[in-house]
């Protein structure tokens, strides 16, 4: 079956419910992963909406998962060090650490990118970091990538 990462919050493909959204709580969705490959030692998440006006949206940075967790509860706390054997969350581009939920402008459905890294290594780098950060100091560690991708549109006011 291979690496496969999944939100009971929704499918892949689906629309992602308000609540996770800037339009609502705005708290990260329950995520759970399995099938990571042999000699992972930590893993990386990057959520971005590659639909956003300007270019690619970053919305959550996430590394230094230690590789015994294989899930992250709904509505994790939006700093930079968590409680999770050294995990840290990095910059996401509302400027904070931690999740921001989806917030298009109203319009069609974006797409929302959830890809988790399993990696030989966990980051040599320091909590905030940015995605451009965070993809370079991964680069020669990725043993695999899973990937959960969620749609949301807003309506017109």
């Amino acid at each position: 079956m291979g690496f496969t990462l999944s939100s009971t919050a929704f499918n892949d493909g689906a629309a992602i419910p308000v609540k996770h959204t800037c339009d609502s709580a705005d708290v990260s969705p329950p995520l759970a992963w399995s099938g990571a490959p042999a000699g992972t030692r930590s893993f990386a998440l990057i959520a971005d909406d590659p639909d956003a006006p300007a270019g690619s949206w970053v919305h959550w940075v996430l590394y230094n998962l230690p590789a015994a967790v294989s899930e992250l509860p709904e509505n994790i706390a939006k700093v930079e060090s968590l409680d999770l054997g050294g995990a840290r969350q990095g910059r996401n581009d509302f400027r904070r650490p931690g999740y921001g939920g989806p917030c298009p402008p109203p319009g069609p459905a974006h797409r929302y990118f959830f890809r988790l890294y399993a990696l030989d290594a966990p980051l040599q780098l320091k909590p905030g970091a940015r995605k451009e950060d965070v993809e370079a100091a991964m680069e020669g560690h990725v043993l695999e990538t899973a990937q959960l991708m969620g749609t949301y549109a807003r309506s017109k006011r």
